[in-house]
């Protein structure tokens, strides 16, 4: 996620760090040769049929409506991830603060952090669908990361630890009620961001966006070239940009768990858990992560 203090206007206008143009930038070429051929044509070959810029003008406004429809579709996905994960650090920082009310055995207290502590790193490997890393191997059990579905391993192993203490007498029934509750909102949680990572938008929205834009963008040398003449191409690369450019904004945002510049930064709300829950069983707690060249993984 690219953080960090605004930029001045022409830092803005020339940053690429967080831009989609890269990603575009063949497709926005693409269509200005073939307006550049549109042009050659129309001057020296053959005179062309100008459409006129009324058609298009209101083909453009109906693709835009549709562009930012679609836009606020993923971005509301992405938000409802940041505040699934918003919730997972205060339930995580709740459960640790209970576990000190309710839980007598100071070993179960810090089995029961490391667990979560785990859980929530083994959630963000699978919302990302990556291979295990160093700092989940730190928390996690080696067993949780070979289960058909290792998050729920780790939350089985908490319920487990808490069931354990129950039975030993070293939890009473209220306190029992309280953590279960708070596996609960965990849980749901954590369904909450599978469902976001597992269920992308229709792929018939994606289909019809990127055909009708690159239909406009090929057709608009047309609407433009009589009044706009040898300037036509400038124009369609603008052209081109804006649609472009909203179309592959919402494949990011659609996917909000994803490692792209775009994506949430997830490894840096595992640390801030961290950094809540350590100190729960004597252990230091670490530095917060530090953007990267404006990137907060």
């Amino acid at each position: 996620m690219i953080v960090g203090k605004r930029k001045s206007t022409l830092a803005l206008l020339f940053s690429m760090r967080g831009s989609v143009l890269p990603h575009i930038l063949p497709r926005i070429l693409a269509v200005m040769a073939v307006s550049i051929v549109v042009v050659v044509v129309d001057a020296h070959i053959y005179p062309l049929q100008h459409a006129g810029s009324s058609a298009f003008a209101v083909f453009g406004i109906a693709l835009s409506l549709f562009l930012g429809f679609r836009n606020n579709a993923a971005y509301e996905r992405w938000w409802e991830g940041r505040k699934l994960w918003g919730q997972l650090v205060a339930d995580t920082r709740a459960l640790a603060r209970e576990a000190e009310l309710f839980l007598d055995a100071p070993e179960a207290r810090e089995r029961l952090v490391r667990l979560t502590l785990g859980f929530l790193h083994l959630h963000r490997l699978n919302l990302r669908r990556l291979p295990p890393d160093e700092a989940a191997r730190q928390w996690a059990d080696e067993a949780h990361f070979k289960a058909p579905h290792p998050p729920c391993a780790a939350l089985n192993a908490m319920a487990k630890l808490l069931r354990e203490e129950r039975q030993a007498g070293r939890l009473d029934g209220f306190g029992a009620k309280a953590l279960d509750e708070r596996l609960t909102s965990i849980g749901l949680a954590q369904a909450g961001c599978e469902r976001i990572a597992t269920t992308p938008l229709p792929f018939v929205y994606s289909l019809l966006v990127y055909r009708t834009s690159i239909l406009y963008c090929l057709l608009v040398p047309l609407g433009l070239i009589e009044a706009s003449g040898w300037l036509t191409p400038l124009f369609v690369a603008v052209i081109a940009y804006v649609f472009f450019g909203l179309a592959e904004v919402t494949e990011e945002l659609e996917n909000p768990f994803g490692t792209t510049v775009n994506g949430l930064a997830l490894d840096a709300m595992c640390r801030t858990v961290e950094i809540s829950l350590l100190p729960h069983i004597g252990l230091p707690a670490p530095a917060p992560r530090q953007p990267v060249d404006s990137y907060l993984s």
